[in-house]
């Protein structure tokens, strides 16, 4: 059986039902598996024959051993379906050009990445409940960059047992994810903006977490916290599947042979998605190199180069708003597992990062980081060409974050000259970020002063792409959310709302 501990407690051991009813360590550490279960080569090539479901349920078994094979099944045969989902793949795998393929990982119904993750983690947190004996109601709490609160509220909306409270900062996402967010329905579900950053948005819940007056308080009204950001386990495993599944996808089509390395390139703010990737090395995945790609908030870049993690930089709003993040709060979980499951180091690690700013993991831990990952950036006017240039040559739209990636690829190309073959995780759909794509493929004349749902009618009629199901009449539903606080207030908003 896979037990969890965290990485600021070692001595915890939790099963995976815990881990996923907790989201967070009493410690405010982060849960991991105390062993990395492995996957034979056999086992991996076999999944090239298998769908996407019948891998997830194969993976998923390996981490979730106190799930049943008929609860995993449940699980993700509710979140991965047809009327969920516009690709029958889940996860289908593009041709770009020799040797570059691009996953798209936004056929979900909020067209980004974070649909794969959010659709199931409801299905996991009602059972780990069940299992637990669970009798409180659970309040999930999200901070989000853009993409994941409209996932979270898709996914948790009318759970039986949960509430969910989504903040966003007020002026850091754009119109569509903001009305995406704000227009959800369901009993259960509270939005709030913040006066602030995601970053701050995200300190403040890591605060409310680890807050033991309002843990006290909530607890003699039943209430127990629990998050839907990637800190919480049962949000990051099904991220591992579709490594699995892509590398499965292109045995299937005889672009590699089995055992053959790949490199994967990840678009990173959080540093989830890219982990979870890591995972899948750990556990027998062939691969090459992951390629770290950063917009201008570039601080995993510098600290996949130095070792030196250092947020005392500006925060810069991009056209890739998602990753405008300077706190990877997942990058815990890397350093945790180099320093051989240092809980002291970690969490010594992590008390510099509040106070100071920055922490150094040294020469040794940064050599290891360098064996397995390369990073760069892309800077906006780079990350708005990228897409006028891959339109132009390869008749493929890509959104800003999936952009980032590609540029970033080229980079890593022309330094190193490997020519492996990669999968750019896409991660969103063009059509949510269309402001910054029409800019980049058409006349400013076109553009200028026409609404971000304008634009998504523009960049239909002029690609031929059809808009997806999920971001058509946003600005015809009724604001449902609009409420906005101070970053130091989100405690008090949080109390209010139970």
């Amino acid at each position: 059986m896979i037990l969890y501990e965290s990485t600021r407690n070692s001595q915890e051991s939790i099963s995976s039902a815990d881990a996923i009813k907790r989201g967070i360590s009493p410690t405010g550490g982060l849960y991991v598996p105390k062993s990395i279960p492995a996957i034979t080569l056999e086992e991996i090539a076999s999944m090239s024959k298998m769908n996407y479901n019948e891998r997830a349920i194969f993976i998923l078994k390996h981490f979730l051993t106190d799930f049943t094979d008929n609860e995993l099944s449940e699980c993700v045969n509710k979140a991965y379906n047809n009327s969920k989902f516009s690709s029958e793949d889940i996860a289908p795998i593009v041709d770009l050009n020799e040797n570059l393929y691009i996953m798209e990982l936004w056929h979900g119904p909020t067209c980004a990445f974070k649909d794969m993750a959010l659709q199931i983690l409801p299905h996991f947190l009602v059972k780990a409940m069940k299992k637990t004996g669970e009798k409180s109601e659970i309040i999930i709490l999200v901070a989000t960059s853009g993409d994941t609160g409209k996932a979270a509220l898709e996914g948790f909306a009318d759970v039986e047992g949960t509430r969910i409270i989504v903040f966003y900062p007020e002026n850091g996402v754009s119109e569509i994810q903001k009305y995406q967010m704000i227009t959800q329905t369901g009993k259960n579900v509270k939005v709030f903006g913040v006066k602030g950053n995601f970053d701050d948005a995200q300190t403040g819940v890591k605060k409310i977490f680890t807050d033991e007056e309002l843990i006290s308080q909530m607890g003699k009204n039943n209430l127990k916290f629990s998050s839907a950001n990637s800190i919480n386990w049962g949000r990051l495993v099904p991220q591992i599947v579709y490594y699995f599944s892509a590398y499965a996808d292109l045995i299937r089509k005889e672009k590699i042979s089995p055992g053959q390395k790949i490199n994967f390139v990840v678009p990173t703010g959080n540093f989830g998605n890219i982990l979870a990737g890591y995972y899948a090395k750990c556990m027998g995945l062939p691969v090459n190199r992951f390629i770290c790609a950063s917009n201008d908030n570039n601080v995993l870049t510098d600290f996949i180069k130095t070792g030196h993690y250092d947020k005392r930089r500006e925060f810069i709003k991009t056209v890739s708003p998602s990753m405008d993040i300077l706190i990877s709060s997942n990058l815990e979980r890397l350093i945790y597992a180099l320093s051989g499951n240092d809980d002291n180091q970690v969490s010594q690690w992590m008390k510099e990062l509040t106070e100071e700013g920055h922490y150094n993991v040294g020469p040794e831990i940064s050599g290891k980081i360098k064996e397995d990952f390369w990073a760069g950036w892309s800077n906006q006017h780079e990350t708005l060409k990228t897409i006028e240039l891959v339109y132009k040559d390869d008749n493929y739209l890509l959104d800003t974050h999936t952009a980032v990636a590609v540029d970033v690829y080229d980079k890593y190309v022309i330094t190193t000259g490997d020519l492996t073959p990669t999968v750019v995780v896409s991660t969103a759909s063009p059509f949510k970020f269309n402001n910054s794509v029409c800019k980049a493929l058409f006349a400013e004349d076109e553009v200028e002063g026409k609404s971000e749902f304008e634009l998504l009618n523009l960049l239909s009629k002029k690609t031929g792409w059809s808009i997806p199901e999920g971001l058509k009449n946003l600005d015809k539903k009724t604001v449902l959310h609009d409420s906005v606080c101070e970053k130091n207030d989100m405690k008090d908003v949080v109390r209010k709302s139970f």
